[in-house]
């Protein structure tokens, strides 16, 4: 179990003591959490903050790390990429973190990428994303467009028909993820029949959904984010439009958001992520208990919630590693990391600092639970600017 090797990891430093790390305090190390508790993100960066808060107690109840107790210090990123940018120098230059983890949109972590790449920090990123980025100052824990993207769409097309629909929210992630998906369709013979965008927290999906009635679409692939997938969902479920008819596979919602969303309005819809709830895995049942005997027996949790769980623990390993939380010594030592996650073994790629990780999809039961019904092969190979796909050079 994930707890017991990390006991015994971690107590063997238990009686360490190391100067770097310890932010004026011998006996303290101080990492930043950096999500939005409030605002249109709210719903589905509030569990990400849980999770890496038990991965945390966690690791200070084995022992903390190079003798030290890890103190996390929460700020709002407000769903305003500004304000994340704003709390990260924050954390950086006044509370003087050892690391942050933290974001989830592409447009959070636009704005934080240049405060710790000045100040030569290290941000611990646990969202899917739209790839065509490395940075040495991000450690990115999220699956790229060809872990995620590339095969949900293979998957539909090759299921669903070709005439498809695209909607997603107005900034960075999804205009990028529909660019790969328009030239990656286009190499599999499908036809886009329309390219809707809607503002973060928009809640009037009705021309949307007037457009989809109105087209030959045989399935819709999502790239919303945050509260407007309940607006769009519910008012899919309200206009008669099930799943069987016209099958949504979405990038950006997780159990976690379909607690929100309501059951009863997505159910029988599809998800691609690189974890599901309902892996029957030694690993992954003791870490859904040990969650929900903190937060709640009826918690969901998604993929976006494992991966920020993870990153503690792999920050940790490195950091453990390195001897040190010195962030170049941190990076380095993190080159080539393994762990054994919830979701199976995921593997840092020291090139890029993006993850080794598998791809499933995986479709809505009636209970909430995500029945997985494809997975890749193998652990599949971070590729962030798809330089494997002949149709995607230009992108």
């Amino acid at each position: 179990m994930i707890k017991k090797r990390v006991l015994l990891v971690f107590t063997a430093f238990a009686g360490a003591l190391f100067f770097s790390g310890c932010n004026g305090n011998e006996n303290i190390i101080k990492v930043g959490i950096l999500h939005s508790e409030t605002g249109t993100m709210a719903m589905s960066e509030k569990p990400l903050i849980q999770a890496e808060l038990l991965a945390i107690e966690e690791i200070n109840e084995a022992g903390g790390l190079l003798g030290k107790k890890i103190v996390p210090l929460i700020e709002d990123g407000q769903s305003d990429p500004d304000v994340f940018a704003e709390k990260a120098k924050k954390l950086l230059a006044t509370d003087k973190v050892s690391t942050i983890f933290g974001c989830w949109t592409s447009a959070a972590r636009k704005a934080v990428k240049p405060v710790v790449e000045e100040d030569f920090a290290l941000l611990w990123y646990p969202l899917q994303y739209e790839g065509m980025e490395s940075s040495p100052n991000i450690m990115y824990m999220g699956t790229t467009p060809n872990q995620q993207i590339v095969p949900a769409v293979e998957y539909c097309v090759n299921h669903f028909g070709k005439n498809v629909y695209l909607i997603g929210s107005d900034y960075i992630f999804p205009h990028t993820a529909n660019k790969i998906i328009k030239a990656q369709l286009k190499s599999l013979g499908a036809n886009v029949v329309q390219e809707s965008y809607k503002s973060l927290g928009c809640t009037n999906c009705l021309p949307s959904v007037e457009e989809i009635l109105e087209k030959k679409t045989d399935f819709i692939l999502n790239t919303l984010n945050g509260s407007t997938n309940i607006s769009f969902f519910k008012l899919l479920h309200e206009k008669g439009i099930s799943a069987e008819q016209i099958p949504v596979l979405s990038f950006s919602v997780s159990e976690a958001e379909v607690e929100e969303i309501g059951v009863e309005n997505i159910a029988g819809h599809y998800i691609a992520w690189n974890y599901f709830s309902s892996i029957e895995s030694p690993e992954n049942l003791d870490f859904i208990r040990r969650y929900r005997k903190k937060y709640g027996e009826t918690k969901m949790i998604g993929a976006p919630l494992e991966a920020a769980y993870s990153a503690v623990y792999m920050w940790a390993m490195a950091v453990e590693k390195a001897g040190t939380t010195d962030v170049e010594e941190v990076r380095m030592a993190s080159k080539g990391l393994e762990f054994d996650a919830p979701g199976g073994r995921i593997l840092i790629d020291g090139s890029n600092q993006h993850t080794y990780k598998r791809t499933r999809i995986g479709k809505i039961k009636e209970d909430g639970i995500i029945e997985e019904v494809w997975e890749s092969d193998e652990d599949v190979r971070p590729d962030p600017y798809l330089s494997a796909y002949s149709w995607a050079k230009g992108l």
